[in-house]
This record gives structure tokens, sequence and C-alpha cells, in this order.
């Protein structure tokens, strides 16, 4: 995995015969309470390591899209004007600066329900993002998420409910717990196999180095946790990377064992 090219709202990685492009969508501001121990109570004490803006933990949003040059998948969207503030809704800006056409999309697929993940599937003023779009890839326990605004999307949902090939080198993979239908795709290449996830982990600088702090919005705590075990330990694998939506932009790193928990290296400097 090489970095080869980057901007202020993108970066261009090389991964063995792929192209994988990092989409910052911008940032959120949560507060420090959302951090939750394993019997589900806000932390009493907040380590010191972790940063604070104001009072607020600032988490990037981001997300990917990965091309053979040919066929390409989108995962996830941002959240378009969806999250009422403008540190989001930058994801049409990073992929018009990366040179991606977005009328060329025809694959999107989402990690989970969450509107700063799935609302950019809609613009700003109401019409289809994406215009060639034929395929939405999203788990099952999600797939109920496409009314209202997204309803016009219901009849090219794909809900995800078992292990299973979107392509000839991307797989859904079913991760419940921060929803029902919490998925992570895992991307190969002749160079490794990059893990995309979404909430998986919120505040990496905590996570990593102690993975069973849970997040208050993950719909069952005790199942995210246990499915981020699972995905971490495979990422302590040869040739294995992680790309995050809320990892800090652009989102890809590797994972290496560290104590009674996990060190994350990225493979390239925080955008923003």
């Amino acid at each position: 995995m090489r970095l080869i090219s980057s901007g202020r709202h993108h970066a261009t990685f090389e991964f063995g015969e792929l192209r994988v492009i990092s989409l910052r969508d911008g940032y959120i501001d949560m507060p420090p309470t959302r951090l939750r121990d394993e019997a589900g109570r806000p932390l009493p004490v907040l380590p010191p390591v972790v940063p604070l803006v104001g009072d607020n933990l600032r988490l990037s949003v981001n997300a990917f899209f990965v091309t053979d040059g040919t066929r390409s998948v989108l995962i996830d969207t941002g959240a378009s004007d969806n999250w009422h503030d403008p540190t989001m809704g930058l994801l049409y800006d990073a992929l018009d600066e990366a040179g991606i056409d977005r009328a060329q999309i025809t694959d999107v697929a989402i990690t989970h329900r969450h509107e700063d993940h799935v609302s950019g599937l809609i613009a700003p003023d109401g019409s289809e993002a994406f215009t060639a779009l034929e395929r939405v890839w999203i788990g099952a326990g999600d797939a109920s998420v496409f009314t209202g605004r997204l309803e016009p999307l219901r009849d090219r949902v794909v809900p995800v409910s078992e292990q299973v090939a979107i392509n000839d080198w991307t797989t859904a993979i079913p991760a419940p717990g921060h929803t029902p239908g919490h998925t992570v795709y895992d991307v190969g290449s002749g160079a490794g196999h990059l893990l995309v996830w979404g909430d998986t982990v919120h505040v990496p600088t905590l996570q990593f180095e102690q993975p069973t702090v849970s997040w208050e919005l993950d719909g069952n705590q005790s199942q995210a946790r246990t499915a981020r075990a699972a995905l971490l330990d495979r990422l302590t694998r040869p040739h294995h990377f992680v790309a995050g939506a809320h990892l800090d932009s652009p989102g890809i790193a590797r994972v290496a064992p560290a104590g009674d928990g996990y060190a994350l290296e990225y493979l390239a400097p925080p955008i923003g």
C-alpha cells in the first residue's frame, strides 16, 4: 500500500493492481461521554492520550473509492446536507478533487444505516448523487433505511445477510453490533487485504489500545465489542490494512498487537 497523491479532501493509494482513494466528507464533534466501559457507563476518566477540541471528541468522516481501472465501488457516501453542519457533506468536492466522475459510479457499498454514511446517496438538491447507480449493497438488518428521501433507491438495494463477493476483489462481511446490519468490506489485491469498516472504531487514540471501550450509539455494545475484537485480530495478519470511516483522514493504516491491545500506524499524515 503506497500513497501516490493527495489533496485537501482526498488521498490516493496504490494497492497492488487497485487504486484506493480516501475521500474526506468532513468531521463531527461528539461529547466524550459517548465512550463507554464494559458495563455501558461513561468512562470515569478520559486518558490524556485522547485529544479534545474544546470539550469534544473530533471524529473524521471518510468514504473510500476502490477501482481496478474498469470496475469500481464507492464504500459509504458521507452525510450530504443531512447533518446540518458546514463541517460535513464534502464528499462531492472530494470526488471532484480526486478526478472521479460520480456520474460513472454504478456500485455503492454502505457499512451501515447511519446518516453520516448513507445520506450522500442523495445530493442536497434532492437528486440522486450517482445517476448511473445500479446497486446499493447494505447489511440486511439496515436495509429498512431506504424510506423517505432514500425511497427512490430502494429497488436497487442488495441486502447482505451473509459473506458475499460484490465484485472480483471485494467481499462483504457482516459485522453486526453497532447496528444490526453493520457490514465491513474486504478488498483483496496482489498486495494483500484492505478491511474497510464503518463504526467499528470511533476514537482511534483510545479504542485500539483499549478495544473493550465501546460507544454509546452502538445498538448492541457487547456484540459490537465482540465484532471489534475479531476484526482487530484479523488485521494483525501479514499484508492486512484497515480503512476506517472515523480514523483520522485519510484513515488508512496498519494494525499490530501491542500489550493488551493494538497499535495503529497510519500510512499517510492526517488531512486538514
